[in-house]
């Protein structure tokens, strides 16, 4: 257990010494980027269309997709507006934005790196309008845009002991490869993780914010969404013990950041 935990420390010291080389927009917090992200929007098209396979999206022609595709195209707007006035449209330079939606009663929505994103069906009820949804969408796209998977994969990586470039791991353990990439957007992961994925979770919430009120989107609806979510109910482990900070915490957090939302908010 001390040989894991040293391991860790020793993970996260140099992690500490690397970090230096980017800055995620907005916050400016300095992260880690390992993989080129070239070869993660590369492996994201592969998985995005696997799951899509798997999952067919909705047609063209329903209402919810067009009301998702229209607030997708708003924040990709703003969001890219943003980030080549503050000198990093480079974090989107490459994006090929897509936006679908899956009949699953899941509450959930994600964006893959490179714009792919997708919103299941179980998520428009908790979310009711399409303010709400922008808010939801705004906060997945941010992920996306600060390069958290590349973070969580890198860690991933790194942790394992994996001596290889990820191009190298996708020709000799594909499967390795696809688990930890679904490991780094949420699926499985290890406590040491955590408290770093809580950051990840919280400074999505403050980009977010950013661009939908850019996009036109009132950013004050989301201590009133994180209320429904909380409504929702179900056995929620501590914060401590979770990937996402508390209902609670989120709540004050979006509150004590919306002065500077509303900056940028610009209603249509």
């Amino acid at each position: 257990m001390r040989a894991n935990q040293a391991r860790i420390l020793a993970v996260v010291g140099m992690i500490g010494l690397m970090a230096g080389c980017s800055r995620v927009p907005i916050t400016g917090r300095s992260q880690l980027n390992m993989i080129p992200e070239g070869e993660l929007m590369s492996m994201s098209l592969t998985e995005y269309q696997g799951f899509l396979k798997e999952h067919p999206p909705l047609p063209a022609s329903d209402r919810r997709v067009v009301m998702v595709r229209a607030i997708g195209q708003r924040l990709a707007t703003a969001a890219t507006a943003y980030l080549q006035e503050n000198g990093a449209g480079d974090r989107v330079a490459d994006f090929s934005w897509e936006f679908n939606v899956v009949a699953d009663s899941t509450v959930n929505a994600w964006c893959m790196p490179g714009g792919k994103v997708v919103v299941y069906t179980g998520l428009l009820p908790v979310t009711r309008d399409e303010t709400g949804l922008a808010l939801v969408m705004g906060h997945e796209i941010a992920h996306a845009i600060a390069r958290h998977g590349n973070e969580r994969m890198s860690q991933a990586i790194t942790l394992q002991g994996i001596g290889m470039t990820l191009e190298a791991l996708l020709s000799q353990n594909p499967t390795t490869a696809s688990n930890l990439f679904l490991q780094a957007f949420g699926i499985g992961g290890q406590f040491g993780l955590l408290a770093y994925s809580r950051k990840q979770e919280s400074e999505a919430d403050k980009m977010g914010l950013v661009f939908m009120a850019m996009a036109g989107y009132d950013p004050r609806v989301a201590p009133q969404f994180w209320e429904r979510m909380a409504a929702q109910g179900g056995a929620k482990p501590p914060e401590l013990f979770s990937t996402h900070p508390s209902d609670d915490r989120r709540i004050r957090d979006l509150e004590a950041y919306m002065d500077e939302a509303l900056k940028y908010y610009k209603p249509r």
